[in-house]
């Protein structure tokens, strides 16, 4: 017998942000579809002990036209209108722009943007035929400021951050809201996968993913625009208002260039 129980879709679902995201909707009643391009066993484990929940693990590469459409596949082969979807999947990379490689560069974009701008275009129309729903955005901080020696990673959350808040305008008057959380440097796999381990942003403490999750968790349900998770990045945030774009750059600099960790 087909559950009756909301069903969620997040993605980056293999740890950090997105387990913990998984999880509060997991252990609010919903049933689950993660997708990460990384093994969700651990992951899909540790969400059953929160209770009588429904996963369905799906590893896919969202930075491919193919992973989009295996996700889509198991969204509609699920059956079920999706209630809540937190595209949260997403990709980092350290250095200086000039330095990358540029299928390096190229998945950041393809991940952060293109994958998740077709997933929300794909389940968005589906919400809005039904009349309700909520989508939940990662964007990041990091959508406030120019990221040199992280330029594409910046770049693409800023993008999202501008969508999100054009989205949600759209979408205001159909029953379908669209929040965009807003983390600074959390303590998730990130900043190894996206090569700033000796970067001083990638020594500095990170917020707890699980206090991050629940921040945005709360701020979707609440159908706000968008939230910024911590209060130093809240103060950053309203920092980030009265520099101008160079000081921006600048203070980036001595944050995400390689080595600066080790002064």
């Amino acid at each position: 017998m087909p559950s009756n129980r909301p069903l969620a879709v997040v993605t980056g679902a293999s740890s950090g942000i997105g387990y913990e995201l998984a999880r509060c909707f997991a252990e609010d009643g919903h049933d689950l579809i993660i997708a990460a391009d990384r093994p969700l066993g651990e992951a899909e484990q540790g969400l059953r002990s929160t209770g009588d929940v429904e996963i369905t693990a799906v590893q896919c590469d969202l930075s491919t036209k193919e992973g989009v459409h295996q996700l889509l596949h198991a969204i509609d082969a699920d059956g079920r209108k999706v209630a809540a979807l937190a595209a949260n999947a997403g990709i980092g990379l350290g250095h200086a722009f000039l330095d990358q490689e540029p299928d390096d560069f190229r998945k950041v974009i393809d991940t952060n943007v293109h994958g998740t701008v077709h997933l929300i275009w794909h389940v968005g129309r589906a919400m809005r035929e039904a009349g309700r729903g909520k989508i939940l955005i990662t964007s990041s901080i990091a959508s406030l400021m120019p990221g040199s020696y992280q330029a594409i990673y910046n770049a693409s959350k800023s993008f999202l951050q501008s969508f999100s808040f054009a989205l949600r305008e759209e979408l205001k008057d159909t029953g379908v809201t669209v929040t965009a959380l807003m983390p600074g440097p959390t303590d998730t796999e990130f900043f190894a996968r996206a090569d700033m381990l000796d970067t001083k942003v990638g020594h500095d403490k990170k917020d707890d993913p699980a206090m991050v999750a629940k921040t945005g968790y709360e701020a979707m349900q609440k159908g706000e625009g968008d939230v910024v998770a911590g209060l130093k990045n809240k103060l950053q945030a309203t920092m980030s208002r009265t520099m101008t774009k160079e000081q921006l750059a600048g203070m980036h600099t001595s944050m995400a260039k390689p080595g600066s960790g080790e002064s």
